[in-house]
């Protein structure tokens, strides 16, 4: 998890997609514009549609980040000052430091994770009888 300078909430590595730019592209890029590593991205694990009142319908996409090795901890660096803080948080602790929708999209994407499969939600919540993509 990160802690943004400009939020008053934690967060996870992401941002906007551009034009021209897959998902999957976008995630290894802003992952190297906050963090300064080149992640090994892994299967997208949710898909959710968020739509916000002030912001509009989104799409968003959850990744699987792989495990960080001692090396890549190393080499963290928030060189932007947009980041002033990271930690491995446990998904019973998310709530405490998330957005409710954030918390639920994390969660279903341990869920992704151990079932290898990508789920699609809708305010982070997964549709009565779905199963995954």
């Amino acid at each position: 998890m990160l802690r943004p300078t400009y939020k008053n909430h934690w967060d996870i590595p992401g941002g906007y997609v551009e034009p021209g730019e897959s998902p999957s592209a976008a995630c290894v890029r802003e992952i190297r514009e906050e963090l300064g590593i080149n992640p090994q991205v892994g299967q997208m694990l949710v898909v959710d549609w968020a739509p916000a009142e002030k912001e509009g319908d989104k799409v968003l996409y959850v990744f699987d980040g792989g495990s960080l090795s001692e090396d890549d901890l190393r080499r963290i660096v928030f060189e932007d000052g947009e980041i002033d803080e990271y930690r491995y948080v446990e998904p019973s602790g998310l709530e405490t430091l998330v957005p409710p929708r954030l918390a639920r999209r994390l969660h279903m994407a341990v869920i992704a994770k151990r079932s290898g499969r990508t789920i699609y939600t809708e305010h982070g919540k997964k549709l009565p009888g779905s199963s995954g993509l």
